[in-house]
């Protein structure tokens, strides 16, 4: 395949995009061109989500089949026009990282035609003046173990919705866009060791609650047939997929905002670029309350 290039006009920005019929995801025939369409056109849910929040970029050259990495790091050739933010990374094999924060639609665009196909975000932002604040965000990750599947992920989001609403908690679901939940509770401004700590808790309370179906310790043996509630998430070195994000699979899926109906009626909870930009067209952004909402923990 020829190395094809286009230039574009992204918001008063002049882009060069590349390869846009590049399959990314060989077994549906979904190119680099739509994988950057389907960015472009998500853009106004989607950027809010990633607004001051430095993002972690799971890249895919050759498409799904092919190597991928995760990219931290913002290349050498990054345009002076894409916010970067140098944020320390204790543990890692640099002292500092220099964060692409994907603010606006050039550089969401920028990303995608980097194939970015994944966008993973920490549950903290950063400042005015780059520095990281405290989390403002919890969120809880539900991986059902084999043979447990969705349906048993169902059942557990549900349990941890009623759970933290005795501690008065309103939370929100989204598909992983894979197989598992993820749910999110947007808190006031709270320090990472008390967010994980609470997280950890809730995840053991319903460890014990459940225990034929819920467990929260990380050891992979104790997964087989129950689902995994990861509180770990909350650490402050972690990321998760961003909604709206597209997920690396045999399929174009994406980890989509769902309602608590939709969890609870059994309905199909997977999602493709087409039906989740019909999906905002009806309902719009069934995670807005995670950028205004602000609840005390316990």
């Amino acid at each position: 395949m020829s190395d094809t290039k286009t230039s574009v006009q992204v918001d008063g920005v002049r882009l060069t995009l590349s390869n846009l019929d590049k399959v990314m995801y060989p077994r549906h025939g979904f190119t680099k061109g739509e994988v950057i369409d389907y960015y472009a056109r998500i853009a106004p849910v989607l950027l809010p989500h990633l607004k001051d929040r430095p993002a972690t970029r799971l890249r895919y050259p050759d498409g799904v089949e092919g190597q991928t990495f995760f990219e931290k790091n913002a290349p050498s050739h990054t345009p002076d026009w894409v916010r970067t933010v140098c944020l320390p990374t204790p543990g890692g094999s640099r002292d500092a990282v220099n964060f692409v924060v994907v603010d606006d639609l050039p550089a969401l665009v920028w990303c995608a035609n980097l194939a970015a196909l994944e966008l993973h975000v920490p549950q903290w932002r950063v400042g005015p003046r780059g520095g990281a604040r405290e989390p403002d965000l919890l969120v809880f990750d539900l991986d059902p173990g084999p043979p447990a599947m969705v349906e048993e992920a169902r059942e557990v989001a549900c349990l941890l919705r009623d759970l933290l609403e005795t501690d008065g908690l309103r939370s929100f679901p989204k598909t992983s866009g894979k197989k598992g939940l993820h749910l999110y509770v947007p808190i006031k401004e709270t320090s990472d060791q008390r967010t994980s700590a609470y997280a950890k808790e809730a995840a053991r309370r319903l460890e014990k609650e459940h225990p034929r179906l819920v467990v929260s310790r990380m050891e992979k043996k104790l997964r087989s047939g129950k689902v995994f509630v990861d509180w770990s998430q909350n650490n402050r070195h972690k990321t998760t997929v961003a909604p709206y994000s597209l997920r690396a699979a045999e399929e174009p899926s994406v980890s989509t905002p769902v309602t608590w109906d939709e969890v609870n009626s059994g309905a199909e909870l997977w999602f493709g670029p087409d039906e989740v930009r019909e999906r905002v067209e009806r309902h719009g952004d069934l995670l807005e309350p995670l950028l205004t909402l602000r609840q005390k923990l316990p």
